[in-house]
């Protein structure tokens, strides 16, 4: 794992559940509140999250997934 400045990391997901624009708001939204997430980028097609920050992947799944959608983790760096 590759070290970021300040201790932030960027953990990227596979996000599944998501139909529309509106289930991007919400993943992104759902994301961005959970304590140490600096930026989080939600893409439709791509069906995946990039979250940089000191949040847990652990935590970002449960985010994810208390919203209604599917989530795992891809790649954590940090």
């Amino acid at each position: 794992m590759t070290s970021h400045p300040g201790g932030a990391r960027r953990t990227v997901l596979s996000i599944t559940g998501m139909t529309c624009g509106g289930c991007v708001n919400t993943v992104t939204r759902v994301l961005q509140r959970v304590p140490g997430v600096e930026r989080a980028d939600v893409e439709l097609e791509g069906a995946r999250a990039v979250v940089e920050g000191t949040a847990p992947a652990a935590e970002l799944v449960a985010a994810a997934e208390g919203a209604g959608f599917g989530a795992a983790v891809v790649e954590a760096n940090g």
